[in-house]
């Protein structure tokens, strides 16, 4: 990847809904071989797909809770099976595995403080050998960006 298929992504990321003659202007490339590059990246899996960024809050779902959670055991058996049924529940929309005293940091989103506790009662509960569960709400948006640094 060079330096102007970057600046297709970036300019993808800032808006997704381009056309090509856009998007090759913006990029100083002619239409054409800007559509070679986008099409390449798209069959070799760096660009994997196009989605739609929607307000959290209108759809209904604002409040974020980043929730840590240590497991009890890490064994293959275990972490396989909390991971696959992380990637089950809706309300998680990002889970990272992290160092320190985590093993995982989820990133939730849910109407309000009974759904979030409901969910933990019944979804984050649920799941096979956890040792702590540890939940930070976040009342404010500093910065949010789905568009990746520029590498030199």
């Amino acid at each position: 990847m060079d330096k102007k298929d970057r600046q297709i992504i970036r300019e993808l990321q800032k808006n997704g809904r381009l056309t090509n003659l856009e998007l090759a202007e913006r990029v100083n490339l002619s239409p054409s071989p800007c559509l070679r590059r986008l099409r390449n990246l798209e069959n070799t899996g760096v660009i994997q797909g196009y989605a739609a960024l929607i307000d959290q809050k209108a759809y209904g779902v604002p409040l974020t809770v980043f929730v840590s959670v240590a497991l009890e055991k890490h064994s293959t058996a275990a972490v396989r099976g909390f991971e696959d049924k992380i990637k089950e529940i809706d309300a998680i929309l990002d889970c990272f595995l992290t160092t320190g005293d985590a093993d995982y940091m989820l990133r939730v989103v849910v109407a309000d403080l009974e759904v979030y506790e409901n969910f933990v009662r019944t979804e984050l509960h649920a799941l096979p050998g956890i040792r702590s569960i540890d939940t930070r709400f976040a009342y404010g948006v500093v910065k949010s960006t789905h568009v990746y640094p520029d590498v030199k």
